[in-house]
């Protein structure tokens, strides 16, 4: 636990000395922005789970080491890397990073780091789903260490209120910023995996989550039964699954979030007042997730290099 301490304040204290700029590449490499806009249109246009995929990768990759692209990178023979580790089995699109990656790199060589592409198409996927626009700061390095056994650092979707304020709190992240953050779960599809222990033998005196609505706990039932759940059986996260919205929110006062910490986010004053406050203003959540975003995606790690192939250190 002292160790992984150290390692939350090094990475936060580095978020402070590596500066980034929104302007970062105006000059050295002009077009690296719209070049990845493009390459996620396409992407999304092809599958219409990739924008939920690039939100998700670049969450995982900053919760971890902070936002240095260690989560891009590739197991070797003596390494099992970050997107081998359990939380990160489902992780998927990084091709997306690679066709960006290699279009940049013709243009502007050894120029625009991985972390920065990654936190770039992030942002894109969010817009081009209906959602917010914001500057991103740009200037990360790509870092050259990625261990599968530090993603179990990653906030899960069976954690309570105090173990995501906590987990939030050592990456320099509040509670507003938790809720907005969460609010990301409005894209995307889940396993069963994720919230069988909602539906099942929940505790000594319920089967159920009794902070589930029962109906929704039954189609949950039906989706993934206790025998015979097929592999890839699982549920949208909300109701509009390709659309960035505030619907998220709203299925949460219906008692219709998806994990546990959805669900805790009423289980505290002020979040539970920010769930309410974003349920009945999209306005308001687009404006929170935007500044949180440029919170998370700041948190910098200890990046040294410019990865030339975002699958491999230099």
């Amino acid at each position: 636990m002292a160790l992984q301490s150290v390692f939350v304040i090094t990475f936060v204290l580095f978020s402070c000395v590596n500066a980034l700029s929104s302007n970062y590449y105006d000059q050295t490499c002009p077009d690296a922005e719209s070049t990845i806009r493009q390459v996620v249109k396409k992407a999304m246009s092809n599958d219409k789970t990739v924008p939920a995929a690039l939100l998700r990768m670049h969450f995982h990759d900053c919760f971890v080491r902070g936002c240095d692209g260690s989560v891009l990178l590739n197991s070797t023979k003596n390494n099992q890397a970050e997107k081998d580790g359990p939380p990160n089995i489902s992780l998927h699109s990084f091709y997306v990073i690679d066709v960006a990656k290699k279009q940049i790199e013709n243009m502007c060589p050894g120029v625009v780091s991985c972390a920065d592409i990654l936190a770039l198409a992030a942002r894109d996927a969010v817009t081009l789903s209906g959602g917010p626009y914001w500057a991103v700061p740009k200037g990360r390095k790509d870092g050259r260490i990625s261990i599968a056994s530090e993603t179990r650092q990653l906030p899960g979707p069976n954690f309570n209120i105090s173990q995501l304020q906590q987990s939030f709190s050592q990456r320099g992240l509040s509670l507003d910023d938790l809720v907005a953050l969460s609010g990301g779960h409005t894209l995307g599809f889940s396993h069963c995996s994720s919230f069988r222990n909602r539906i099942e033998n929940f505790d000594s005196k319920n089967d159920v989550d009794p902070s589930l609505d029962a109906s929704f706990a039954a189609n949950l039932k039906k989706i993934c039964p206790v025998k015979n759940t097929t592999k890839n059986a699982g549920a949208t996260m909300d109701t509009t699954t390709f659309l960035f919205d505030n619907a998220y929110y709203k299925l949460i006062l219906q008692k219709k979030g998806l994990f546990s910490s959805d669900s805790t986010l009423l289980t505290n004053s002020r979040t539970k007042t920010l769930v309410l406050n974003f349920a009945n203003s999209q306005h308001e959540f687009f404006k929170a997730f935007a500044d949180s975003m440029i919170k998370m995606s700041s948190i910098s790690g200890s990046g040294q290099e410019i990865r030339h192939d975002c699958r491999f250190v230099n």
